[in-house]
C-alpha cells in the first residue's frame, strides 16, 4: 500500500518558486487500477515520479507497506525501485544498441537474479513479440516497443507498475493492445498506476484522479476493489531466485561496455590511441634498452670475467708526469712471477699491441696486431670456432702462426677458407691456424678486426719490443678482486725496486668489473628514461579516455536515467562506465602491445639494433594501461553515477 500525506514539490526558477504539486495526500491499496488524469502542467507526471521513487519531494510523507521512504538515500530508493516497482515510459526508452530480449532484462542486471533470459523470453510470448526477441529497437514498430517496455517493467516481477502515457505514441490498434495487456496484468494481481491525458484510457482504469495546478481536484472510484494477491506468494517467488555471481556480474559490465564501445568505433579508435600508442612506445623503448644492455653484457664478457689488466704506470719527477723509464715497464718474466706468488690467480697474458699491413695474394689490410699467451684465449672467450689457438710451445718456439677475427677473413678472404693459407704481416710469413669466434663492434672500434699471434713472436720478429704493453689477469673468485689489486701492484713496486717517493702511480690497474657495473648502470638508466618518456603518451592517453567518457555520460544521459529507474545504484552505474574505460585502455594496451612488438622486429631488421623483449616489460605495461583506464574512468564514471534519475531522464 501507497500512502502520500501533504506532498509538496516546488522548484526554484532564479528567484521564483514554482509549485508543481500542493499539498497532496493520497493512499493506493494493493491491486488498484489507477488512472491520473489532466492538462499539461497540471503536476500529474510529478506525482507519478515521486511515487515511481524517481524524485523525492520537497516535505510530506511517503511511505510504502508503512515504510518511510521520503528520506532514503538514492541507493536504498534505486534497491526498492528494482524490488517494487515496473516503469513504463512514454518514449520506451529502449537501448539502441540491445535487442528486444536484452533490453527485456536489462533489469536483471541490477537484482542479480540468473535464469532470466528464458524468462525474458516467456515475457515477449506473453506480451505477444516472442518472435521478435532478437531485432534492435529500430527494426520494431512503435506498439512493438511498447510492448518491450511492458515485459522490461515486469522481469523483476514488481508489485506495482508506472506507466506515463503509455498509449501516447501508438495508433489506436496498438492503444487497444497495451491497454489490454494492463489490464491483464492487474487482473493477476500488480498495482497498475498511469499517466494519461486521454479520457477513454482514463475510464478504462478503476479509480480515476484528476489534478489541476498541482492539486488533486477529484478522486473518482469507478469498480470496486479486486480480491489482493497474496503478498507472501510474491515474497516466494522472489526468494526462489539465486543471486548472481560477482565474476558473472563483472562479465555482464565488460560485455556492455565492449558493446557500448563497438557502437561508437570512431570514437573509441581515437581514445585509445593514446593508450596505444604510449603501450607501443613502452614496449619498444624497453626492448631497445634490454637488447643494448644485452649488447654490452656480451661484449664486456667478451672482454673477460674478474679480469685484471696491468699497465705500467706514469712516474712523477719534480710534479712532472713522464714516461715510465725502465724500473715500471712490464715483461713477460713479470707475467709468470705474478702467477707462481698468488694462488687466486686463473690465468696470465703478457700483451703487446701494434698495427700492420695484412696481405693475402693482390688484397691488403691495415689491422691491429695483438701478442699474446695461449691462455689470452680463455681469458677473452676467444677460442677458435674454426682452427685452433697457438699453444705454449708455439709461442716459446716464435712461430710464426695467427688467428685471425672475421673483418680480417671478410677483407683478405672473402668466401674463401683461410685455415691453413700463408699471409704476410709487414712482410713476414704468418700460417693462419683458427679464426676467431665474432664479437662485433663496441663504439668505433672493431672487436673482429684484428690479427692474434704468440707474444714472443710478436716482440722478437715483428714489432720489435723488448717489453710487453700490459698484463691480463683472470681472478678465480670476484671477492678477491681489490685484493688482487693491492697485492700486484706491492709485488711489483718490489720486484722492480720503486722508490718510496715514486711507488704512487708506478703500475696501474684497470678493474673491468667496475667497467661492466658502470657501462650497465648507464644502460639501465637510458633505459629508465626512455620508458618515462613513453610513459608520459600513456598519461596523455588516459586524459583522452577521460575526455571522450565526460563526453559519453553526456550523450547517454537519458540511459543513465533509465538504468536508475529499473534499479542501478550508484556503484552499478560507477561501475559500468569504469568497465568501458578499463575495455578502451586494456583493448588499446593489447594492440599497443602488438605494435611495440612489431616495431622492435622493424628496428632490429632494417637498423641492425639488438632488441629484446621481456615478458615483464609487456605484463607491466598491460597492467598499467589497464589501470590508467581506471586512474582517469573514475571521475566522469563517479559524475554519471551522481545524476539524479528524473533530471537524466528528462535530460534532451
Amino acid at each position: 500500500m501507497l500512502n502520500l500525506a501533504n506532498i509538496n514539490k516546488s522548484y526554484k526558477m532564479g528567484d521564483n518558486i514554482v509549485y508543481a504539486l500542493r499539498d497532496v495526500s493520497l493512499t493506493i491499496e494493493d491491486g488498484d487500477y489507477i488512472a491520473i488524469m489532466g492538462p499539461s502542467g497540471s503536476g500529474k507526471s510529478t506525482l507519478m515520479h515521486i511515487l515511481g521513487l524517481l524524485d523525492v519531494p520537497s516535505d510530506g510523507s511517503y511511505k510504502i507497506n508503512e515504510r518511510e521512504v521520503s528520506h532514503l538515500s538514492e541507493d536504498d530508493l534505486a534497491i526498492l525501485r528494482r524490488e517494487t516497482i515496473g516503469f513504463i515510459f512514454q518514449q520506451f526508452n529502449l537501448l539502441p544498441r540491445m535487442s528486444a530480449l536484452e533490453n527485456v532484462t536489462l533489469p536483471l542486471l541490477y537484482s542479480r537474479i540468473p535464469g532470466g533470459r528464458e524468462y525474458g523470453a516467456s515475457l515477449l510470448e506473453r506480451t505477444g513479440i516472442g518472435q521478435r526477441s532478437f531485432h534492435k529497437p529500430n527494426e520494431l514498430s512503435g506498439g512493438q516497443q511498447q510492448r518491450v517496455a511492458i515485459a522490461r517493467s515486469l522481469i523483476n516481477k514488481p508489485l506495482i507498475i508506472f506507466a506515463d502515457e503509455p498509449t501516447g505514441n501508438l495508433d489506436s490498434v496498438s492503444e487497444k493492445e497495451i491497454l489490454s495487456i494492463l489490464k491483464e496484468l492487474n487482473e493477476q494481481g500488480i498495482t497498475v498506476v498511469i499517466v494519461t491525458h486521454e479520457e477513454e484510457v482514463g475510464l478504462q482504469a478503476k479509480r480515476l484522479i484528476r489534478m489541476r495546478d498541482g492539486a488533486i481536484q477529484s478522486d473518482e472510484r469507478l469498480t470496486p476493489l479486486p480480491e489482493k494477491l497474496s503478498e507472501k506468494k510474491i515474497d516466494e517467488d522472489r526468494k526462489s531466485h539465486k543471486k548472481l555471481n560477482i565474476f558473472l556480474e563483472a562479465y555482464e559490465y565488460l560485455k556492455l561496455g565492449f558493446r557500448t564501445l563497438a557502437a561508437n568505433k570512431v570514437r573509441t579508435g581515437l581514445s585509445m590511441l593514446g593508450i596505444l600508442i604510449g603501450v607501443a612506445a613502452v614496449i619498444a623503448m624497453l626492448a631497445i634498452g634490454r637488447g643494448a644492455q644485452k649488447a654490452i653484457e656480451s661484449q664486456l664478457s667478451s672482454l673477460g670475467s674478474n679480469l685484471l689488466i696491468l699497465r705500467p704506470g706514469a712516474v712523477r719527477v719534480g710534479g712532472v708526469s713522464q714516461e715510465s723509464g725502465t724500473t715500471t715497464r712490464l715483461s713477460v718474466d713479470d707475467a709468470q712471477y705474478i702467477k707462481g706468488q698468488l694462488d687466486f690467480i686463473k690465468y696470465v697474458s703478457p700483451n703487446v699491441n701494434g698495427r700492420g699491413q695484412v696481405a693475402f695474394q693482390n688484397k691488403n689490410w691495415s689491422t691491429r696486431i695483438l701478442g699474446g699467451s695461449a691462455e689470452y684465449a680463455p681469458i677473452h672467450a676467444a677460442t677458435p670456432t674454426i682452427g685452433r689457438f697457438f699453444t705454449e710451445i708455439d709461442n716459446q718456439k716464435r712461430a710464426r702462426v695467427a688467428v685471425i677475427g672475421m673483418t680480417v677473413v671478410r677483407e683478405i678472404f672473402g668466401k674463401k677458407n683461410p685455415l691453413g693459407e700463408m699471409i704476410k704481416i709487414n712482410r713476414v710469413n704468418f700460417q693462419i691456424i683458427g679464426i676467431l669466434p665474432e664479437k662485433g663492434a663496441t663504439g668505433f672500434s672493431d672487436q673482429d678486426d684484428v690479427v692474434i699471434i704468440p707474444v714472443l713472436t710478436a716482440m722478437h720478429r715483428l714489432l720489435g719490443k723488448e717489453y710487453v704493453d700490459s698484463i691480463d689477469l683472470e681472478i678465480t673468485d670476484p671477492n678477491k678482486m681489490d685484493l688482487a689489486q693491492d697485492k700486484i701492484i706491492e709485488m711489483m713496486n718490489t720486484r722492480h725496486r720503486v722508490a718510496p717517493a715514486l711507488k704512487q702511480g708506478a703500475f696501474e690497474i684497470r678493474n673491468m668489473a667496475d667497467i661492466q657495473a658502470a657501462v650497465q648502470q648507464s644502460s639501465e638508466t637510458m633505459s629508465v628514461l626512455l620508458s618515462s618518456i613513453a610513459a608520459i603518451s600513456l598519461v596523455v592517453g588516459g586524459i583522452g579516455i577521460m575526455n571522450i567518457m565526460l563526453v559519453s555520460v553526456t550523450e547517454r544521459t537519458r540511459e543513465i536515467g533509465l538504468r536508475k529507474a529499473i534499479g542501478a545504484r550508484r556503484w552499478d552505474i560507477l561501475a559500468q562506465f569504469l568497465a568501458e574505460s578499463v575495455v578502451v585502455s586494456a583493448v588499446g594496451g593489447l594492440i599497443g602491445i602488438i605494435l611495440g612488438w612489431l616495431i622492435t622486429i622493424g628496428i632490429n631488421s632494417f637498423s641492425g639494433w639488438s632488441t629484446s623483449i621481456s615478458p615483464s616489460s609487456v605484463i607491466l605495461s598491460f597492467f598499467f594501461s589497464a589501470s590508467i583506464g581506471i586512474v582517469f574512468g573514475i571521475y566522469p564514471a563517479r559524475k554519471a553515477s551522481l545524476l539524479n534519475p528524473i533530471d537524466a531522464l528528462r535530460h534532451e
